[in-house]
């Protein structure tokens, strides 16, 4: 029987649960129960192929694979069980001369943060794996600190450390249900018996998406199938051979007592369990299906000739775990105040030592040590919980798991969810759209002749020109661009007032149609949302941020919010479709259609004003992340079609053009503008970022005052700066920064700055380091100067968007 009570319930004995498990006793609590449905290791763990690599685009989650890493080294030390950890380094082989440029620029982000990658000729790969061939193999890169690892063995090791702290297991054990009090989930019904929970984990892997609906959670973690082969003994196989991987063949290859793993990601796996997952799947496989492992066959024969010549001893195909997305799913949910969620690990032998201790973290501090927002559940929308999304995508994203990983690309199933009543209008005019939370979005627009399709490039892509073409028509002339999907949200009631002034590190208290940029802060300082405020009334706001960052700005808002009744909220996002015209000839055209005076000396910058245009109703905020005059026209959706024509009808003598967010991307990095989750995070305060003036400089009770002000007083750690590179070249964010040929860090973000002429990237650097004017920024592995700009790039005195 389970216990009556305890402080944290986890659910799920797999890899990721007994981290956790082990993780918060290592941190000193001891009433912890695990609880598992079947025996430990009996979902997906059993077998995983247990390969452990570190490097991944986010510096974060980087270092929680580093973690990893750390904890295997010490584990069997520390809980006197073994765990067949063999640190034997990770091979990457490029068999195309795209990969091998992918590979450059893979082995400087690893450079950026601090993980020692190395570039090999082909015949040093073949020295490392002397069974490959070197057809068509053009080099590849080698990690030494990679290795692989006995899965079951490793999951036991980590219930014995949290066994030996006090954790309790208990498995034979289902859960049934759940009962919840208010945002709360008091009670975990089992098979066992029930039990009073103060905070419950649902590390359930497969099953995570069931059991998060039990709960009332959106949990998209399911499972897909995965096949991999275990071959005969393979004669002269030398010792302490490397994990490798081929891409470009979609292989991967793992030593196997004598013999060899070999799998990949096949292009046409297949959701598991559709329709819910077997009762009773417990430690079981699914039947191989070899016409579909053929194709992986021919290419490990092709790379790899011997395994052609041996038998196989297993084939496994397993369910393994994954998300609508492909990356994990962690931390609080939004819907429960005491619920946490660790699951649809796709790699999750890697990932567990380093996110059990990220979560031990998220659950007794309120958040990790580092940001982790690729992997945050609050980043998921209703649409990636339904069976009619998620596994689709998952089978594309499976896919393309070892497909060339673009600079810039977008997924191609399951689209057109979200579409903005602008849509058609602008599919005519030769929008290209990417995805951006199910939401369509132009990214560019194709000129007359050239195809309206993304073709993603290492250099300069289909889509340099006509996006370099739009931003100059916006510096030059007008320009529209469609934002209905930024996130939007109404707070109104007798207490909204103090409530913000709690949250934001601006004043608030401004006058009735003042915008108000700002930034709200947790207690350390970090940045957790980048929004706008506009006061429409007394006691109501209406708060503009991000497609993707409304569930987790918005539930960050509601969480401080007072639970009396005083204050209400209303996401709005659907009701206001949201059009940007700017240009220094913007209010030009706005001035034929509206029917309100919109004169820079009545509507001033930071403004709103309700106008009508044409023959809509309309909130306008003077405002533009182009840094040029704009309006942002924030209009009911049923309206937004006819304002957006007579725009057009108006502004066609000043030569009015659409434009794309890779436009405005190029657009707002010239002037300096950043963006949260990318420049801006938890990571860092206003102070780090450059953003300490928004700061009410009389304001007194905050979130955050107490450390940021400390910060103001010490200096911060780290500060983020802009560079102009010296020559052209592509840069989209991940490269190293230099100087005197010491890495300083990595750049946040990137673009070509078409104004200025050339490549701009952003980067945090240590404060000491960020008062030279001269640096060197890494870009596929070659050093390029660059210069350190003290000001905007673009208009310093911001003269442009006052006008």
């Amino acid at each position: 029987m389970v216990p009556t009570s305890a402080e944290f319930v986890i659910i799920g004995g797999g890899i990721i649960g007994c981290s956790i498990a082990y993780h918060l006793a290592k941190a000193g609590k001891t009433d912890i129960v695990v609880l598992e449905q079947f025996q430990l290791t009996h979902g997906a763990t059993w077998h995983a192929a247990g390969v452990v690599g570190q490097l991944r685009p986010s510096r974060n989650v980087t270092r929680m694979l580093q973690k990893s890493i750390e904890l295997y080294d010490t584990l069997e030390a520390d809980t006197g069980q073994a765990i067949d950890w063999k640190k034997v380094g990770s091979l990457r082989i490029a068999s195309s001369k795209d990969r091998m440029k992918e590979y450059k620029r893979s082995a400087t982000t690893a450079k950026s943060f601090g993980l020692e990658m190395h570039l090999l000729s082909p015949k040093e790969a073949q020295d490392l794996f002397p069974i490959m061939t070197l057809d068509g193999v053009e080099g590849a890169t080698y990690i030494d600190s990679d290795g692989y690892v006995d899965p079951a063995s490793l999951c036991q090791a980590l219930a014995a450390g949290a066994r030996k702290r006090g954790v309790k297991f208990v498995q034979n054990c289902q859960v049934t249900g759940f009962k919840s009090e208010g945002r709360r989930v008091v009670e975990v019904q089992t098979s066992q018996g029930n039990i009073r929970a103060e905070t419950v984990v649902n590390a359930s892997g497969m099953w995570g998406h069931e059991l998060g609906k039990m709960m009332g959670t959106r949990v998209p973690a399911f499972a897909v199938e995965h096949q991999y082969l275990i071959t005969d003994p393979i004669p002269d196989l030398p010792k302490g051979m490397p994990t490798v991987r081929d891409p470009d063949l979609l292989l991967y290859w793992k030593p196997e007592v004598r013999g060899i793993v070999v799998g990949g990601y096949e292009p046409n796996t297949v959701a598991f369990a559709r329709d819910g997952i077997p009762a009773g799947w417990d430690q079981r496989l699914i039947q191989e299906n070899y016409e579909r492992f053929e194709q992986l066959a021919i290419n490990a024969a092709k790379r790899t000739p011997v395994v052609g010549t041996v038998g196989v001893r297993a084939m496994i195909n397993g369910a393994i775990p994954i998300s609508a997305d492909g990356d994990f799913v962690m931390g609080r949910v939004s819907e429960l105040d005491n619920v946490f969620v660790s699951c649809g690990f796709i790699y999750g032998i890697a990932a567990a030592g380093g996110a059990g201790a990220a979560m031990a973290e998220w659950i007794l501090e309120g958040r990790p040590t580092n940001n982790l927002w690729p992997l945050d559940v609050r980043r998921f929308n209703f649409h990636h919980n339904t069976k009619y999304f998620m596994y689709d995508r998952a089978i594309e994203i499976y896919a393309k798991h070892y497909a060339m990983k673009w600079p810039v690309e977008e997924r191609d199933s399951v689209r057109n969810i979200r579409c903005s009543p602008l849509y058609f209008p602008l599919k005519e005019r030769g929008a290209v759209f990417g995805s951006r939370a199910g939401w369509e979005r132009p990214n560019w627009f194709a000129p007359p002749g050239v195809e309206a399709v993304d073709k993603p490039s290492f250099d300069w892509p289909n889509w340099f020109e006509p996006v370099a073409e739009e931003h100059r028509h916006v510096r030059e002339s007008v320009g529209l661009i469609d934002l209905s999907s930024f996130a939007k949200m109404e707070i109104f009631g007798p207490g909204a007032l103090a409530s913000l002034q709690r949250l934001a590190v601006a004043d608030v208290d401004r006058p009735i149609g003042s915008l108000i940029y700002t930034q709200l802060c947790n207690e350390r300082g970090g940045i957790e949302a980048d929004v706008t405020f506009c006061r429409l009334e007394e006691d109501r706001f209406y708060v503009i941020t991000g497609t993707a960052y409304g569930d987790h700005d918005f539930g960050w808002i509601r969480k401080h919010l007072p639970t009396d009744g005083s204050v209400r909220t209303l996401d709005v996002t659907s009701a206001y479709a949201v059009i940007n015209i700017c240009g220094p000839k913007a209010r030009d055209v706005l001035a034929k259609v509206a029917e309100q005076n919109v004169g820079g000396d009545v509507f001033k910058y930071g403004e709103m004003k309700h106008l009508t245009v044409g023959a809509a109703p309309v909130m306008a905020l003077r405002v533009s992340f182009t840094g040029e005059l704009g309006y942002e026209l924030h209009i009911p959706t049923e309206y937004a079609v006819h304002v957006y024509r007579v725009l057009h009808e108006a502004g066609a003598e000043f030569g009015i053009k659409d434009f794309g967010y890779r436009a405005l991307n190029s657009l707002r990095i010239e002037k300096g503008y950043q963006i949260w989750a990318t420049d801006i995070s938890p990571d860092y305060s206003p102070y780090a970022a450059g953003l300490d003036w928004v700061i009410g400089k009389n304001k007194k009770d905050f979130i955050g005052r107490e450390a940021l002000e400390k910060i103001a007083a010490e200096g911060p750690d780290r500060k983020l700066c802009v560079f102009k590179l010296s020559r052209k070249v592509p840069v989209y964010g991940g490269e190293a920064i230099l100087r005197n040929g010491k890495v300083l860090g990595v750049t946040t973000s990137a673009d070509f700055g078409h104004t200025v002429g050339a490549p701009i990237v952003y980067g945090y650097v240590a404060a000491s380091e960020a008062v030279h004017e001269d640096y060197d920024i890494e870009v596929y592995s070659e050093i390029v100067p660059a210069t350190r700009a003290s000001e905007p790039l673009y208009d310093p005195a911001g003269s442009r968007f006052t006008l």
